[in-house]
């Protein structure tokens, strides 16, 4: 017999690829998919990393010595990147006000509080009611990507409450940080996004994983790329590219239930939405078992402090008032 608070609600990933350092089609193709996944009844819609306006896949092609591609490069992803609040997240929250939809987006940041010259990998979260709920800005950028994207900080892990459970995530390998994992369990977790880059069946293990671990839903959202997706006036593609199959990336998006099952995907060499029903009721009871930051923990042995506080580049204060104080 099912339980009084027993509702199903359907989730949904959008498994795409952007308009290449198109920050403006990039929107308009996502509000797409939004409204979309608002009409077939979605309560929520998860993209994949550094949707808007692509991912730099180019860091894992061009040698870092090459400064005269890799420059214009980075010049035109932080003109096309994304100001949070600014008028790309204005048109992001109409459209999921308009669907009735949450939405977690990933994109390229710029922070004019941070000298509008560096670049963040953030996911925004945005309510049905189109409002921002946070945003969160990956921690450690993997390899190559830190000649592109600066650390984020403890001030941007969050999980919020929603109709259909407490939604949070991770960007790609932070998945992989156990600490942070433990943090978001800690804080419960029940709807957890793991927006990515990555693609293969050893991440799709770890999605598996972080069910099982979590005992959450886990909406793994991929990003299908063919190389006929970047423009043939990038000269990084002429050189770089040239042995590059059809796919740069397959996408892999999945979504899995608290006991590590497929309930949607994998999704491979394709664009589209994946649905799902999820219920409240296997979140809990599934941690009958395994509760990892509650029966099944030894806080007596272990503990974890997260710190969260803001690291801002610059404090500015008033020495007048200071003194006089």
């Amino acid at each position: 017999m099912a339980g009084k608070n027993d509702q199903s609600f359907k989730v949904a990933v959008a498994q795409a690829s952007p308009v290449f350092l198109d920050r403006e089609a990039t929107v308009e193709k996502a509000c797409g998919l939004i409204a979309q996944a608002g009409r077939e009844g979605a309560s929520l819609v998860a993209f994949p990393e550094a949707f808007i306006p692509a991912y730099p896949d180019w860091v894992w092609a061009v040698p870092p010595g090459e400064k005269g591609l890799l420059d214009p490069l980075y010049a035109e992803l932080l003109e096309n990147a994304v100001a949070v609040p600014g008028p790309e997240t204005r048109r992001l929250c109409q459209a999921a006000r308009a669907a009735g939809i949450y939405v977690v987006m990933g994109v390229n940041e710029y922070d004019p509080l941070a000298g509008n010259g560096s670049l963040f990998n953030t996911l925004i979260y945005i309510d049905a009611h189109g409002e921002i709920l946070g945003r969160h800005r990956k921690l450690v950028p993997t390899g190559g990507e830190r000649l592109v994207w600066a650390q984020g900080d403890g001030s941007t892990l969050e999980v919020y409450a929603t109709p259909f459970g407490r939604l949070g995530g991770l960007i790609c390998w932070e998945n992989y940080m156990p600490l942070a994992r433990y943090a978001m369990y800690a804080w419960g977790v029940q709807v957890y996004v793991a927006a990515t880059w990555d693609y293969g069946e050893a991440w799709l293990a770890t999605l598996r994983h972080i069910a099982r671990e979590g005992r959450v839903f886990v909406l793994g959202a991929g990003m299908a790329l063919r190389k006929s997706d970047i423009p043939d006036r990038y000269e990084f593609k002429q050189r770089f590219y040239q042995n590059a199959g059809e796919w740069i990336n397959i996408g892999g998006s999945a979504i899995v239930n608290p006991d590590g099952e497929f309930i949607a995907g994998p999704l491979e060499k394709a664009e589209g939405l994946l649905y799902a029903e999820i219920r409240p009721s296997q979140m809990h009871g599934s941690k009958r078992m395994l509760d990892v930051t509650g029966h099944y923990n030894r806080p007596d042995v272990f503990q974890l402090t997260v710190n969260r506080g803001a690291r801002p580049i610059l404090r500015v204060t008033n020495d007048l008032i200071e003194q006089a104080s």
